[in-house]
């Protein structure tokens, strides 16, 4: 070994294991937001195609309502609720050494789901025109939307075996893979709308283009994680052990899982249904929607990538019992979140408009409904990071195996929820996003609460500090954005050219604020970031 090489050696022992720690899962995140980000990226180009073939109004709204049940459902015993169930028990039996049965368990509940989930599919199929009852006549065509529902609800199953695969290899923190599988899902959806839509003669026939689309980008989805599975300590088998105590923790900790981000996702259906019975079926439905999107976009690439990659890590602290660790690593995440989407909730709510514009203001997407989806994504961006946040604050309650915990604020945001939206739907169609907002923010505190109780402590103090100064760097970058973004505006004109150079250097005049005041401020959120460059040798 050279010289430089011990020396470098030496410096790596000398670091402290925390800090080790904190680089490492500040690099999965980079790395898990980055794969997320493209994800991200792509279902906005996604939408944007969509929104040029259908617009907001009309008939797309008919496939929106289609598209809420069976991602309802989804979310109820499939995909995150799964993985979020799983992931805990089988980190535990790995942390253990007790690897032959941690897969025995996984292959088990693999084929459970299969066969549970497609028995479920099939009911959900037959019963299709009952439940759409309640949402009237979204779109002016209730059977076209029962017959998109019917093509839509194989993703259940699909995305259920799909929970178990991601979970293995997130218990490996192996992130970068399932987080690009919502690429090819996107890509593939794409490539079904440029070439299938332009084929079809209808607009009903165009939407199930569409929904032929997502059932094949989601079988792409399920597929392509699976050949990572490889090398690991063993492989999935055709096995379905019941009697397995952990196969029974695993259903066990899912019912509450299943209820808390049920009821979230389940919120969505209430929103729909407000906006389609009591505002504008023709419009309302679609215009939250295509806010929604964009909304996601920073909570995909920030929060959901935090959480994801912090998961197993405190699963693992939970099971050593470790109390110190994982409360400084739910910490850490909380201020990372708030570092990351604080300044996205600002930027987006001032360039709400111009956002809004230059992605969707095109084909049958018109003028006169720009300002509508803009005032949706206003209105969602005031509660984009306590939506981070309580995603975090979740997952610290799923690994510590105290799953009823946020089940009960889920349930009661959800009547929050629907008592807001009774109350706010008079406000137009940008009321119902504020309801949302109102509700994370509530949730938020609750969680916060009953954490802090649950472990003493949970550096509130360090927390709140580090977000006061971050909401100051983050209103001088919104206002830096829409000033850069106003004055160009008006010298440049609408053209795309013009808006993708206005806009753009809005954003980047945005980030540059933000960066500056973050280091005047010394942020200490920011090192998290600088940590991830190589570091100089020292000779």
């Amino acid at each position: 070994m050279t010289e430089e090489g011990s020396e470098d050696v030496t410096l790596e022992r000398a670091v402290p294991e925390g800090r080790q720690r904190k680089r490492r899962l500040a690099r999965s995140t980079a790395i898990f937001a980055a794969a997320t980000g493209l994800s991200r990226l792509l279902g906005l180009v996604r939408e944007v195609v969509a929104a040029y073939y259908f617009g907001a109004t009309g008939r797309i709204n008919a496939f929106t309502v289609a598209f809420q049940i069976p991602n309802l459902v989804r979310a109820l015993v499939a995909d995150v609720a799964l993985s979020s169930a799983f992931v805990p028990v089988f980190s535990e039996l790995l942390e253990k050494g007790d690897r032959k049965r941690a897969w025995r368990v996984a292959s088990s509940l693999f084929w459970l789901m299969l066969l549970g989930l497609g028995a479920l599919t099939a009911l959900f199929m037959l019963i299709a025109p009952f439940v759409l009852d309640a949402f009237g006549n979204p779109g002016g065509d209730k059977a076209l939307a029962v017959g998109l529902s019917r093509v839509l609800f194989p993703i259940v199953a699909m995305l259920g075996v799909s929970g178990i695969v991601v979970g293995i290899l997130n218990s490996y923190e192996h992130f970068a893979v399932p987080a690009l599988t919502p690429v090819f899902w996107n890509l593939a959806i794409i490539l079904g709308l440029v070439i299938g839509v332009p084929q079809a003669h209808t607009t009903s026939s165009k939407l199930y283009v569409y929904a032929v689309a997502i059932l094949i980008g989601t079988l792409i989805q399920v597929l392509l994680p699976i050949p990572w599975l490889r090398g690991r300590d063993d492989r999935l088998r055709v096995v379905i052990d019941i009697h397995d105590p952990a196969v029974k923790r695993v259903f066990l900790l899912m019912l509450p899982v299943t209820l808390s981000l049920g009821l979230i996702n389940f919120n969505a259906v209430v929103d729909t249904l407000f906006a389609s019975r009591l505002i504008d079926p023709q419009l309302a439905p679609t215009a939250i929607d295509k806010a929604f999107r964009i909304y996601m976009l920073p909570q995909g690439m920030f929060s959901v990538a935090v959480a994801t990659v912090l998961f197993p890590a405190l699963s693992r602290l939970a099971a050593r019992g470790d109390e110190t660790g994982f409360r400084d690593t739910v910490s850490l995440g909380l201020r990372q979140i708030g570092f990351l989407l604080i300044p996205a909730s600002a930027v987006s709510a001032a360039l709400a408009e111009p956002i809004v514009r230059l992605l969707y203001q095109r084909g049958q997407f018109h003028p006169g409904q720009t300002p509508v989806v803009a005032g949706a994504l206003a209105a969602f961006s005031a509660g984009l990071t306590f939506n981070g946040t309580m995603l975090m604050l979740n997952r610290a309650f799923f690994s510590l195996q105290s799953n009823w915990i946020p089940t009960m604020i889920a349930v009661a945001n959800l009547a929050l929820n629907a008592i807001l939206d009774a109350a706010f739907y008079r406000l137009g169609i940008w009321g119902i996003p504020l309801a949302t907002s109102v509700v994370n923010i509530a949730g938020t505190a609750a969680l916060v609460y009953l954490l802090r109780q649950r472990l003493h402590r949970l550096e509130l103090t360090t927390t709140l500090e580090a977000y006061v100064l971050i909401a100051i760097s983050s209103a001088v970058a919104a206002g830096a954005g829409f000033g850069v973004w106003w004055a160009l505006d008006h010298e440049l004109g609408r053209s795309l050219v013009a808006q993708l150079f206005s806009l753009g250097l809005g954003l980047a005049a945005a980030v540059d604020a933000y960066l500056i005041c973050a280091i005047l401020l010394r942020i200490r959120e920011l090192g998290a970031l600088l940590s991830l460059r190589p570091r100089v040798r020292v000779r």
